[in-house]
């Protein structure tokens, strides 16, 4: 598992490399709050990949806060079944550079 998890760690962060103009703090902030445990920026893990949350929610001007509201509460229904469990540790601040940095992957 450890082996698989810093293999998806390493291809996100080329992703994220090649992206130029993306921030890589989300990236390491989601990686610090073991966000990539179940989501991959371009491959469903057991949540929605990344780019597919992007899309979802692109042009929509209520996604950022909807977002951070879902990651902190949790939730399930919208991408399946399988249950997001709510996240409270995750710093306001470090929540909101996160869910920016997911919507800028389109």
């Amino acid at each position: 598992m450890k082996l698989l998890l810093n293999a998806a760690v390493f291809a996100l962060a080329m992703v994220a490399g090649q992206a130029g103009a993306v921030d890589n703090t989300g990236l390491s902030l989601a990686q610090k709050n073991a966000c990539l445990t179940c989501h991959s920026v371009d491959k469903k893990i057991v949540g929605p990949a990344y780019k597919d949350v992007a899309a979802k929610y692109k042009g929509d001007k209520t996604a950022e806060a909807h977002l951070i509201d879902k990651v902190k509460k949790g939730g399930a229904g919208v991408w399946g079944q399988i249950p997001m469990p709510p996240n409270p540790q995750v710093k306001d601040e470090d929540l909101r550079v996160i869910v920016k940095w997911i919507l800028a992957l389109n």
